[in-house]
């Protein structure tokens, strides 16, 4: 993915211009290449580890581990509903402190989603 998105960013018009003014390859690199490349990439990694929560539960009941995903597969199968919500609302609330990180990341990578 990361390769693929600094292939994409190499054909933009702003890399080409920084290239006609005589810039370092490295400051190119560093600065218009991969600070843009980046955007796609911690999207991904924001989605892949909300959804490793929901893995959880499979992983550890098959390869027997104890955890987070084995005491929720017992709390599903025993029906016990107070820690299901509890659960619940725990991997919910990861996710979206996941996303808000995503967030911030990305205010940090590209100076335009900045708030002022």
């Amino acid at each position: 993915m990361t390769r693929a998105s600094v292939l994409e960013v190499l054909g933009e018009d702003y890399v080409r211009t920084a290239r006609a003014k005589g810039l370092a390859a490295g400051l190119i690199s560093r600065r218009h290449v991969l600070r843009n490349a980046m955007l796609p990439v911690v999207t991904t990694i924001g989605l892949t580890t909300g959804s490793l929560f929901a893995g959880a539960v499979l992983t550890e009941s098959v390869f027997a581990f104890n955890g987070i995903g084995s005491y929720l597969f017992v709390a599903i199968t025993s029906r016990d509903y107070p820690v299901l919500q509890g659960f619940i609302l725990f991997i919910a609330l990861m996710y979206s402190l996941i996303n808000m990180l995503v967030d911030i990341t990305y205010g940090l990578l590209d100076p335009r989603v900045r708030v002022s």
